[in-house]
């Protein structure tokens, strides 16, 4: 009876934190799909919408100092820190293969905006605007550049207003020596961007301004020209400004990717998927559905065919359903479609695993047993079959999980609890039921 009361009390705390976890378990939405409470089980990019890319780093141009390996590194964090400061809600970023990286961004309404942050190289430089050389000079009879008529020292680049600079190639300072960017108002109350440099690169920029009063300091990113303001004078304390008829929004997405670093080198998108927020909600409700429907179907038939015993056998399978989701809740997990089909797996394993429990009892009811005699015998026959089959399962489970990636590892997990659940709910929660009564007249089953 100690057993009995153990496990009993066990099964309660678990419903009971379960429940606690989960509730509610999915965000809840107004008519206008905004979130107003939030759920507990995090939905995967499938089920809620949103936005996956596969982006490759270009290897064509890499530093030369730089190889692929601590490029793909690079470019891994600070896309985590553009798409954070994005203010994503659980976004996934992994890399894949030698030179590719995968994000997959849930729930993202304005794609546009976030393509334009991810892809952007960010490299901020500071050049001088060439005094020896005219657009002029450097361009054929249809105004277009010829690139035979522009001298080795200096480059055509196009401004924001689509203007042409011709610009020295000498660097003088990139945005390696920044240390913060900011949205600020011009004297125009324009918004411009703020930007700060390392007291290494405050002296230098000092040094550079004081060198070339009266010239033009042109401000490029990712080889377009932002501004080239003329140096008055030295400009100490390493701040300045970056205007390029901007609004808040660009001016502060422009802060936010040179807050987070430059790209070691330009990445290109290889493959992007949008997923639609209707789309996402259409799969929750029919992967949602799909599991109502099966689950009432297994429910009913356990109870006909093995009557109050098929009923113990559904109270089982309803914790199971309860006992999955906390867990998923208390590990944080996502839940992706494919997650929805290791769980209708699970469930299925576990009716597999309870008649064949029933049909064990049955069979020794057959030989004369008692039916008490039987329920322990029955339970002993299933138990090393039902074992080995749930610890191959288990097995495949982790190999998923240790080589698979996003929905696979989705799959993995709710496999892995799901299995393990039911091995809990088998043997020990249904077992305990039937040896509440010590002595059986009659058995339904």
């Amino acid at each position: 009876m100690r057993k009995i009361q153990f496990v009993a009390a066990l099964t309660f705390a678990l419903l009971i934190l379960a429940v606690w976890q989960i509730w509610p378990p999915l965000d809840v939405k107004d008519a206008e799909g905004n979130v107003t409470k939030k759920g507990s089980i995090k939905l995967g990019l499938d089920l809620q919408g949103g936005m996956l890319l596969k982006l490759a780093v270009d290897e064509t141009k890499l530093p030369e100092n730089i190889k692929l390996e601590e490029a793909v590194s690079r470019a891994l964090e600070i896309l985590r820190n553009r798409i954070d400061a994005l203010g994503v809600a659980e976004p996934l970023i992994q890399r894949e293969g030698d030179k590719y990286i995968v994000i997959q961004l849930p729930g993202i309404k304005d794609t546009n905006r976030a393509l334009d942050i991810i892809g952007k190289t960010a490299l901020l430089e500071f050049k001088l605007v060439s005094e020896r050389y005219k657009v002029t000079e450097m361009t054929d009879v249809d105004g277009n550049i010829d690139p035979a008529k522009v001298p080795a020292e200096v480059m055509v680049l196009e401004g924001k207003e689509g203007e042409r600079y011709v610009i020295e190639k000498k660097d003088l300072i990139t945005g390696a020596d920044l240390v913060d960017a900011k949205v600020q108002m011009g004297q125009y109350g324009e918004p411009v961007v703020g930007f700060k440099l390392s007291p290494a690169g405050g002296r230098k920029f000092a040094e550079i301004t004081g060198d070339n009063v009266n010239r033009n300091l042109a401000i490029v990113l990712d080889d377009k020209v932002y501004s080239a303001p003329v140096i008055k004078s030295r400009i100490s304390g390493g701040e300045g400004v970056i205007e390029g008829n901007f609004t808040i929004d660009t001016s502060r997405d422009l802060a936010l990717i040179l807050r987070a670093g430059a790209l070691p080198a330009p990445v290109k998108i290889v493959n992007k998927q949008i997923i639609g927020p209707s789309m996402g909600a259409d799969a929750v409700k029919k992967g949602m559905m799909s599991m109502f429907i099966g689950a009432i179907l297994v429910l009913v038939f356990m109870a006909i065919y093995y009557g109050m015993s098929g009923i113990i056998a559904d109270f089982a399978l309803a914790l199971n359903v309860i006992f999955i989701f906390g867990v998923l809740a208390a590990l944080d997990a996502t839940l992706t479609l494919p997650g929805i089909a290791g769980i209708t797996l699970t469930l299925g394993m576990a009716v597999d695993s309870n008649i064949l429990i029933l049909e064990r009892i049955r069979e020794e009811l057959r030989t004369g047993k008692t039916i008490r005699a039987a329920i322990d015998a029955g339970y002993n026959r299933a138990l090393w079959t039902i074992i080995d089959s749930h610890v191959t399962s288990l097995i495949t489970a982790a190999i998923l999980f240790q080589f698979g990636t996003g929905p696979i590892r989705g799959f993995a997990v709710t496999m892995f609890w799901g299995i393990t659940i039911s091995l809990f709910t088998a043997f020990f929660v249904t077992k305990s039921v039937f040896d509440l009564r010590k002595n059986y007249k009659t058995l339904s089953i």
